[in-house]
């Protein structure tokens, strides 16, 4: 009964998330679609620039090997909860971003909840297992293949490096204006394979499409606000 129950609320949520964020099905996928996802990731790091854990936030990238950027994460549901979101994920390369490649977010939770919230969730990849998870496979799951925790502030951040990071990928979420936490374990991660052959053009999985130099018009917002968080908050 439980696992019927789960997946009806994660029917909702999905249904909301699609509802909220995508164009009409016709269009999904289309370049549209992608460039939108991009901008909206790109705000939602001016946003999370603004607030005042943005320097843990920058420095916790700027230790890592790469992000994960969700700009529109719902949750929420009655009675179970769950979460569905997409999002882009771009790898460091010294000075320069590689990718991107496309991604969806899945999950549910037990416990009660009643309504719909949407947030903002930015995954930090601090190690070459966090890495490796974003370029093994199509699909993996947080916490169980991959360790994951709320991502560190104020004088933690500048502890979270490769070699002393607690876990392989850190999260920072926003909601409502604020810097929250969030409940990700157990959520699994899948390549968004349609996504990445309609930005790349041809069908390629995520570790050859974040083998290739983030760079060119769509991407380039993204990146330039990337670049402009690191060095706003040295």
């Amino acid at each position: 009964m439980k696992s019927k129950l789960v997946r009806l609320s994660l029917l909702a949520i999905i249904a909301a998330f699609v509802s909220v964020t995508f164009m009409p099905v016709n269009a999904a996928f289309s370049e549209t679609a992608h460039e939108k996802r991009i901008k909206q990731a790109a705000a939602l790091l001016e946003k999370m620039g603004k607030e005042t854990d943005a320097d843990s936030l920058a420095d916790t990238i700027h230790s890592g090997v790469g992000v994960a950027i969700f700009p529109k994460v719902i949750q929420g549901g009655l009675g179970f909860g769950g979460m569905a979101g997409e999002g882009i994920v771009l790898l460091k390369k010294g000075k320069s971003w590689n990718g991107p490649s496309f991604a969806s977010l899945t999950g549910g939770s037990f416990g009660l909840q009643i309504g719909i919230e949407e947030i903002g969730l930015i995954l930090v990849i601090t190690n070459e297992n966090g890495l490796s998870a974003f370029t093994g496979g199509k699909s993996f799951k947080l916490g169980a293949d991959v360790s994951i925790a709320a991502g560190p502030v104020g004088r933690d951040a500048a502890a979270a490096t490769d070699s002393s990071a607690k876990a392989s990928i850190y999260s920072y979420s926003i909601s409502k204006g604020l810097f929250a936490g969030i409940s990700l374990s157990g959520s699994a991660i899948n390549v968004n394979g349609d996504a990445n052959k309609a930005y790349w053009g041809s069908a390629l999985d995520a570790k050859a499409a974040l083998s290739r130099p983030a760079s060119g018009a769509k991407i380039n917002p993204l990146v330039n606000k990337l670049n402009s968080l690191l060095k706003a908050t040295k």
